[in-house]
């Protein structure tokens, strides 16, 4: 297991002292000062800071940071300790909540368990399923009643010492919850093979249904799930399989990767793929499966269905007679991830016969980057949820490309699979732009989705299933990006099968109604709402909003939907959040007609020392008019004309848009609650920091535009808006503002201190890409290659741009990121061409961490990094004494909390 980070970094040594030159940094950093400025110092003050500084300088010269992963201030650990409301879970009948109990972040030691790179995922060979799967460790239920009053919670008993738990789900009549379970040895770490347990929601007693040693769950691609509310369908691990293929010590034959059919096949960066003939092998060995019909009685041996194979998935339909298997087969690929493999689905009866074969993939390198380009052949194939057994499925007409016009371009099909005759499959809908989802109804009434990504149009298709000849008609069709014409998403209710139909409500006039589930976003903020949606007319009626003075409320789950028949108005139940900028999220129980509301949770405040932080949506103009937002936190009992500007952290994430219209609506709300994660920039509230979270930063293309071709021009405009307003607001000091992001927030960052170094004094840049030249098939929205615009390409790289820059770069970036074309190579490249050109830089690569850091002992090192960092190159970053004696302050406290976590 790995000791520490891995570490390099790239320190200036200090120049000799120079008129109008003061010592400002921890360890070796200068800035320039003008002398009218550095004469306002007091001499005692300035000899002081002179003499002290000098003396750490030299130091720094040859000592390093300390090594092993450290911990960052108390004030911020905590936050991060702090252990996280449970997941809920309300039963079939609405009458239990199930409290499904987490903990905070995990040791590293798990993620240093053995990992198989293998077609695109990662597999734990010990107990055959995905690694770093998020677990429970608990669980409790407590009554609901139907107006609303709580039970005491009762904790789920029978559990093994230690248990980890997921893929927690209810039996169609809620009697009962399925889960896998597994154990962690806290010897020596390792887990136990997964078992399928139970609980007796009655008696809320667990026991293992199946388990080792005599069956082990196979979670590699599917799990389990319910046929009925006594019998379930299981994969697991073949009982004849011995150990796994042997490595040959020599190769076999020369790696060979050809192309002598002149195929055109352009893919992204993907990671993680297979690479020999010993990798496919390795591959079929953890996926493959066999599938048993287990009783919940634990008392029926299991049946073995149909040969063991490498299930992908497992869909029993909704009368829970037939089974929609799909697998996977050769030949794999070295290219593209299992995702294109082959894939053959079929339909089976429950006890393993086959019906009839739905589709049989080739293997699909070659499906084009440009948007919306699609694998050929039926895709989508499912059960429709409002029939016992019919089967659904979409089939393009372009082959795939999007670059070829043609209409329609896809088409819907139905298919019944449980008549005693042969049948043809039925054609639902036809469409021009490319399908994006189904919801169905009833025989009546079912709505299709279509959109296109290069004009943002969507449509919404209102079709009868059940009536071929009734004309379909247009519900909406709107831009995808604009925000403020959204009529929300329909509501869906519960069947007796276990499956969702789009809620029908009847009102006192007689007439039939959708429920829309809006977000409700306006100029003045995103204020949700539940509208009727008369399904003849198009006519809405609002029958709830949420509060828009103190609250932020919004429409969780529909609570009156245990029958199987349209929906009486005056007889709805909901469950409703509610939270403000100081109180966490709560459910609430709301009933109509009088629309009262009972209260349901009372989780606490999960950070109580930051109840009082100050939060403000604010709006401002870009240069060539396009409203920019941003959301801008100060600290409690923070007050600029009192206390002057403070050190600032400005945190990103570009995204691209065709209208500068959309590019500035209002997106947020300013009453929703401030959720700190265990990475978030608003951490630094906690060290007297202003937080600009999520200054919008759009990438505009108009028309026939290519929006990445005016990329930098935008970033650097949108960048200086939001700088602008926040000195002119007084909360932000001109010389203390650093910039950073996460992945495509991380290639922004580094950007804009090659771009803007008058901006910023120092950026951190996490899990980012920095040279296009290395993501040459497209990259985020981008999907021209980089033959096609190598002008943008190379403009769009701050690798380019390392000979110019000037400021302090933090790079971070896990050791294993399997992010499409975030490689950790991209780091390390970016790290050596700015340390090749004399720029102060320092990449941390955090061992056993994809692309977000998971581990308590990685999250911890990445925050202390970043505050190491904020302190040397922004705390510092001023010319005045108070805030040079602050910075020593800020110094003494990170190496108080910058203990060994082995010290704790």
């Amino acid at each position: 297991m790995a000791h520490c980070p891995s570490i390099v970094s790239l320190l200036r040594p200090p120049p000799p002292l120079g008129p109008g030159r003061v010592f400002l940094g921890h360890l070796g950093s200068w800035r320039r000062i003008p002398i009218s400025r550095a004469r306002r110092m007091t001499i005692h003050g300035a000899s002081r800071l002179v003499a002290t500084r000098a003396a750490a300088a030299t130091t720094a010269a040859t000592n390093a940071p300390p090594l092993g992963y450290q911990l960052p201030a108390p004030e911020i650990r905590r936050i991060v300790d702090a252990p996280p409301n449970p997941a809920l879970s309300f039963s079939p009948k609405r009458d239990k909540i199930l409290f499904m109990k987490r903990t905070s972040l995990p040791p590293l030691s798990e993620l240093a368990r053995p990992e198989l790179k293998l077609a695109g995922l990662r597999i734990d060979p010990e107990c055959n399923c995905r690694s770093r799967m998020s677990s429970y460790v608990g669980l409790g239920m407590s009554s609901l009643s139907h107006d609303g009053l709580v039970g005491v919670e009762r904790l789920v008993t029978g559990l093994p010492a230690g248990a980890r738990i997921n893929f927690v789900s209810w039996s169609p009549d809620g009697s009962h919850l399925a889960f896998v379970l597994w154990g962690i040895d806290k010897e020596d770490g390792t887990r136990s093979e997964l078992g399928l347990w139970i609980v007796d929601v009655q008696t809320l007693e667990a026991r293992e249904l199946i388990g080792p040693p005599n069956y082990c769950l196979n979670t590699v691609f599917d799990s389990y799930s319910w046929l009925d509310p006594s019998t379930l369908v299981a994969c697991v691990v073949p009982s004849a399989r011995g150990p796994p293929p042997k490595k040959p010590l020599t190769p076999l034959s020369p790696k060979v990767l050809m192309n002598e059919e002149k195929r055109v096949v352009q893919n992204r960066t993907y990671q993680d793929l297979l690479k020999s003939k010993h990798d496919e092998d390795v591959f079929d060995y953890y996926a493959t499966s066999e599938l048993l019909l287990v009783s919940t009685s634990g008392d029926v041996d299991p049946l073995v269905l149909g040969e063991a194979a490498v299930y992908t998935s497992l869909d029993p339909s909704p009368d829970g007679n037939y089974l929609l298997v799909s697998t996977m087969h050769r030949p794999y690929s070295f290219s593209v991830p299992c995702g294109r493999f082959p894939k053959r689905t079929e339909v089976w009866t429950r006890s393993g016969r086959l019906v009839q074969e739905v589709a049989d993939l080739p293997l699909a390198e070659d499906i084009p980057i440009a948007h919306d380009s699609v694998r050929q052949g039926r895709r989508s194939i499912n059960w429709r949820s409002d029939k016992p057994s019919s089967l659904y499925w979409v089939e393009t007409q372009d082959g795939g490309d999007s670059r070829e016009k043609v209409s329609p371009r896809d088409i819907v099909y139905s298919l019944r699979v449980d008549s005693s005759e042969a049948q043809e499959p039925e054609i639902i809908h036809k469409l021009d732009l490319r399908y994006g989802g189904s919801l169905w109804g009833n025989d009546s009434l079912a709505l299709i989705y279509e959109s296109w990504y290069k004009t943002r149009q969507t449509r919404t298709w209102m079709v009868a299933p059940g009536a071929p000849g009734t004309e379909p008609r247009v519900l909406f069709d709107r831009s995808s990006e604009d925000v403020y014409s959204d009529p929300g998403s329909p509501v869906l209710r519960r069947t007796s099968f276990g499956t969702y139909v789009l809620a029908q409500v009847k009102t006192s006039d007689g007439n039939r109604n959708l429920l829309l589930d809006g977000n409700g976003a306006t100029p003045e903020g995103k204020i949700p709402f539940l509208d009727l949606l008369n399904i003849d007319t198009g006519a809405k009626e609002r029958i709830w909003q949420s509060q828009k003075d103190k609250y932020y409320e919004k429409v969780t789950a529909l609570m009156s939907d245990q029958i199987d028949d349209d929906l009486d108005v005056d007889k709805l139940r909901m469950l409703i959040s509610r939270e403000s900028q100081t109180e966490p999220p709560q459910y609430f129980l709301w009933f109509w007609p009088d629309k009262t509301a009972v209260q349901v949770t009372n989780f606490p405040h999960p950070y109580p020392q930051l109840v009082n932080l100050q939060k403000e949506v604010i709006r401002y103009p870009r240069s060539d008019g396009v409203q920019l937002t941003a959301t801008l936190y100060l600290p409690p009992d923070y007050e600029p004309s009192r206390d002057g500007p403070l050190p600032t952290l400005v945190w990103a994430y570009p995204r691209e848009f065709k209208s500068k219209e959309n590019a500035g609506q209002m997106r947020r709300s300013p009453n929703e609650f401030a959720g700190i994660g265990s990475t978030s920039p608003l951490l630094w509230l906690a060290r007297r920091f202003a937080v600009l979270d999520g200054p919008t930063i759009p990438i505009v293309g108009e028309g026939e535009a290519e929006a990445n071709d005016s990329y930098v021009e935008q970033l650097v405009s949108s960048a200086e808006a939001a700088v602008e307003e926040i000195i002119r607001r007084g909360v932000a000091h001109p010389d203390r503002i650093a910039v950073g992001g996460h992945s495509y927030g991380a290639f922004m960052a580094a950007n804009l201190l090659a771009h803007a170094p008058h901006l910023f004094c120092c950026g951190i840049a996490r899990a980012g890409a920095y040279n296009r030249t290395l993501t040459p098939f497209g990259f985020q929205s981008e999907d021209r290659t980089l033959w096609e615009a190598p002008k943008t390409y190379i403009d769009m790289s701050p690798f380019m741009l390392a000979n110019k820059m000037q400021n302090p770069i933090l790079l971070i970036h896990g050791e294993d990121d399997n992010n499409s074309g975030t490689l950790t190579m991209q780091s390390e490249r970016f790290y050596d061409a700015l340390k090749g050109h004399g720029v102060v830089c320092r990449l941390v690569l955090l061992p056993f961490e994809s692309h977000g850091y998971v581990a308590r002992e990685s999250v911890m090192h990445t925050l202390w990094e970043s505050e190491r960092w904020l302190d040397k190159f922004c705390v510092a970053a001023t010319s005045t004494t108070g805030m040079a004696e602050e910075s020593e302050d800020s110094e003494k406290d990170a190496s108080t909390a910058a203990a060994p976590l082995s010290s704790l």
